[in-house]
């Protein structure tokens, strides 16, 4: 079993007048090897969220955050090629951008976190 721990993340900040609150409910996932896995981001404060940018960041103990894919109007961006197959992302509705990491291994290990700015 590998254990995918994500961060708690309640991140708040002004945009323009508006307050924009990033919150992931899971705390920790435990996964089998070869399985599937998503998690989700819930976008509170961004007036037209089908049109802006969420990123979807790693963290491993010791090592900086390393941005995995941004997903924006329509379409996702990964910070590197080999992530096509491995990672992807989705929006619903008008406030959830979701993450999924397909083949799960030990390298996987690791805290995910969803974040926002606006360009």
């Amino acid at each position: 079993m590998l254990l995918l721990p994500l961060l708690a993340l309640a991140a708040a900040w002004s945009h323009g007048q508006a307050e924009v609150l990033l919150k992931q409910r899971q705390v920790s996932i435990t996964r089998a090897h070869k399985t599937t896995t998503s998690m989700e981001c819930i976008a509170e404060g961004i007036p037209d969220f089908q049109s802006a940018y969420i990123h979807w960041y790693r963290q491993v103990p010791s090592r900086a955050p390393e941005q995995i894919l941004s997903i924006g109007p329509g379409a996702v961006s990964y910070n590197d090629n080999s992530y096509i197959n491995k990672y992807s992302s989705l929006k619903k509705g008008t406030n959830i951008c979701t993450f999924t990491i397909r083949d799960i291994n030990s390298n996987d290990e690791g805290t995910y976190y969803c974040a926002y700015w606006h360009f």
